[in-house]
């Protein structure tokens, strides 16, 4: 599919790892960036792939329960670890199952920690 977009949304939000070596094992927050990418095989007769103003909605309500959290507190994370990766996983599904336009497909969720540290989830 040769078109994909993206966008970007936020949240703030502390975790553990429990059983981690080391100091994530004890409760740290971060800023969390978070990157959807929409993927389409056409353009629409406006030529957009899809709103990005629509996409930034679905990702608003997607991350608003996990704003200002303790994320290990959370029904998904209850037994598994709110790494990057398990946030990543957890928020491409929920983007997935409110897209509403069966012309374009959810091509990967990135989860960034920090500036530096990033996961990636997709289904391809």
């Amino acid at each position: 599919m040769p078109y994909e977009i993206s966008t970007e949304v936020g949240f703030s939000g502390a975790h553990f790892i429990a059983g981690y070596p080391g100091d994530c094992a004890n409760m740290h927050g971060h800023n969390w960036t978070v990157r959807a990418t929409i993927r389409a095989g056409k353009n629409k007769p406006m030529g957009l792939t899809f709103d990005f103003r629509k996409l930034k909605v679905l990702m608003a309500e997607v991350i608003r329960p996990l704003d200002h959290t303790v994320l290990n507190e959370l029904p998904f994370f209850k037994d598994k670890n709110p790494t990057a990766e398990t946030i990543a996983e957890w928020i491409y599904h929920e983007i997935r199952g409110r897209i509403d336009d069966s012309a374009v497909s959810l091509a990967r969720v990135e989860v960034w920690e920090s500036t530096i540290n990033c996961a990636t989830y997709s289904e391809d």
